[in-house]
């Protein structure tokens, strides 16, 4: 294993590890929601009168601000190694593994673990062990 030093950028990814934190935290604290993107965005299916507007525009904000980045430095170049049925099929199964883990992994990941929650805990690792499992078969039995 090597590390890749050119795209290696622990300042950038500390900036964005404090962001999320601060989002998450602010959340919490002026709005008592916690920051799981999945909840949030499946609030807006089934909307709640005065729940929408901080919903939309979390959700904006998850959208603005690669491109607010854009604007002061360039964008990492985004390659996928995955045909488009790969692509709808791990969406699915994600959607899956987030309705049955009643959370994401922002929600559990960030949230839940900071707030000692032990189901976090417990699917926070079971995110985790899903996607070693995945790389482990999809690289090393089937490649």
């Amino acid at each position: 294993m090597a590390v890749d030093w050119i795209n290696f950028t622990p300042w950038t990814a500390l900036a964005g590890g404090l962001l999320i934190g601060l989002a998450a935290a602010a959340l919490l604290l002026f709005n008592g929601r916690i920051a799981g993107i999945s909840g949030i965005l499946g609030g807006l299916l089934h909307p709640k009168r005065g729940d929408i507007i901080w919903r939309v525009a979390f959700l904006a904000g998850l959208v603005i601000a690669p491109l607010a980045y854009g604007v002061f430095a360039p964008l990492p170049d985004a390659r996928i190694d995955a045909g488009p049925w790969t692509l709808v099929a791990a969406g699915l199964l994600v959607g899956l593994g987030t309705r049955y883990g009643s959370g994401c992994t922002s929600g559990h990941g960030v949230c839940g673990l900071s707030r000692m929650s032990p189901r976090s805990l417990v699917a926070t690792l079971s995110f985790m062990l899903a996607g070693f499992v995945t790389v482990y078969v999809l690289r090393h039995l089937l490649a």
